[in-house]
């Protein structure tokens, strides 16, 4: 019985890393790593962060993906993915709060002026402009899962007037939380930020489009660290050009890497980054360990996905 590790990401983390990491947790269970060039029937779990459309092909006894992360949309759309197959995520904190400093620095940036700063200084403009405040300030995080709720919690603890919304009602300490559709315009409309936690569903692949960023206050700004796929880019592009949306902060793409010629990279009122918001995993990464052992003694996953509402 084996694991495979198939990361094919060097930049942000080797297979041979994770290997080092697991073996102790794992003795007796062959560990192998990297792309299969042949057909590998011992392989029962296969750990990586996106699914090639081509795996499962290699492993014909496949019974667990474990993904390197949270998102799981490559392994839900992948037609070569046995429907047999568990999928299962991590949910490690440690990503949880750097995806939320990242949001913090994404407001602070706007609040300050800092990219309004950069640009002067290369034109050597002496221009100050006063700060906006974070108490006069409202934020609205769309999905209140592991991240959202992390993400709604900084901001919060920073002093920003915070709400958030998701499809079934939450709880939260000092969050204002909405839920359905019937609330989403309203928490739209009063909210000086957006930001999109959201994971890729059925449902919410399109979700951000012209009738939400429509929905939302004049001269706001719009976030996205969920999934790129949620985004109609031509709908926010058009409601940026129009000067309804003031901005917007985009971390997550339908194609990564951006291709070269897409508009958002010229776009005066889009900061892009890599998809970097959230980097690291931490101790999350033995999970993958953990949910091996479980497998293979019948017992239940740590986070399975429900293969039919996608989380």
């Amino acid at each position: 019985m084996t694991l495979l590790i198939d990361i094919r990401a060097p930049q942000w983390m080797a297979d041979q890393d994770l290997h080092d990491l697991l073996a102790p947790h794992l003795p007796g269970v062959e560990i192998l790593c990297g792309p299969p060039t042949q057909t590998l029937p011992t392989v029962l779990v296969l750990a990586t962060n996106q699914l090639q459309p081509d795996m499962a092909g290699f492993l014909p006894n496949l019974k667990l993906v474990q993904k390197l992360g949270a998102g799981v949309e490559t392994m839900l759309t992948d037609p070569n993915l046995p429907q047999n197959v568990r999928i299962a995520r991590l949910e490690p904190s440690v990503q949880a709060d750097e995806i939320a400093e990242y949001c913090l620095a994404e407001l602070l940036a706007e609040l300050r002026n800092i990219r309004g700063y950069l640009h002067d200084q290369k034109a050597r403009l002496w221009n100050g402009v006063a700060p906006r405040r974070a108490a006069e300030t409202s934020v609205l995080v769309l999905g209140l899962g592991h991240i959202g709720a992390r993400v709604a919690a900084r901001l919060a603890e920073n002093g920003f007037q915070t709400s958030g919304w998701s499809r079934t009602q939450k709880s939260l300490p000092a969050i204002t939380c909405y839920s359905g559709e019937a609330d989403l315009k309203q928490a739209l409309g009063q909210s000086d930020f957006v930001i999109s936690v959201l994971p890729s569903t059925a449902k919410t692949r399109g979700f951000a489009n012209a009738d939400l960023f429509g929905a939302m206050k004049q001269g706001a700004v719009f976030l996205n660290v969920g999934r790129g796929d949620l985004v109609v880019d031509g709908d926010l592009i058009k409601s940026l050009n129009s000067g309804h949306l003031g901005g917007a902060a985009l971390d997550v793409f339908h194609t990564e890497p951006l291709e070269q010629d897409h508009p958002f990279w010229d776009h005066a009122k889009i900061a892009i980054t890599p998809h970097v918001s959230g980097w690291s995993l931490g101790e999350g990464l033995l999970d993958v360990a953990e949910n091996y052992k479980r497998l293979i003694a019948g017992q239940p996953l740590l986070r399975e996905i429900d293969r039919k509402t996608g989380y």
